[in-house]
């Protein structure tokens, strides 16, 4: 099964159009294009959970707070890559894309992962 992806309303586009130029297949959906703009992480985290995707991320300090708060009440919470904003774009591609081949749905459930790997 594909890997499920979605992007906060703050992940650098640039990244998520290099995802898409290298593998036109990723299903990757904005977090803007799901009508979540402005949304707060805790609305956005359960968006990303009930559609089954593996959210993508900069925000290092308040989405990892309320994932882990998720996961304390029980509550699904399908994963979080967190990509530091200051990882050069390529190299953040590079690794996403990685992680999108190597893993399977459901694989990270209630973990947050960092890049670089």
């Amino acid at each position: 099964m594909t890997l499920r992806l979605a992007a906060d309303e703050n992940f650098h586009r640039p990244i998520v159009h290099g995802l898409l130029d290298m593998n036109p297949a990723l299903d990757i959906v904005l977090a803007q294009d799901a009508s979540l703009r402005s949304a707060d992480d805790p609305t956005v985290l359960e968006w990303a959970a009930q559609e089954g995707r593996l959210l993508l991320t900069h925000d290092v300090q308040t989405m990892t707070r309320c994932a882990y708060e998720r996961v304390r009440q029980g509550k699904p919470m399908p994963g979080i890559l967190e990509i530091p904003d200051t990882l050069p774009i390529g190299r953040a591609i590079e690794q996403i894309l990685l992680v999108a081949e190597c893993i399977d749905e459901g694989e990270w459930e209630g973990q947050v992962r960092y890049l670089p790997l």
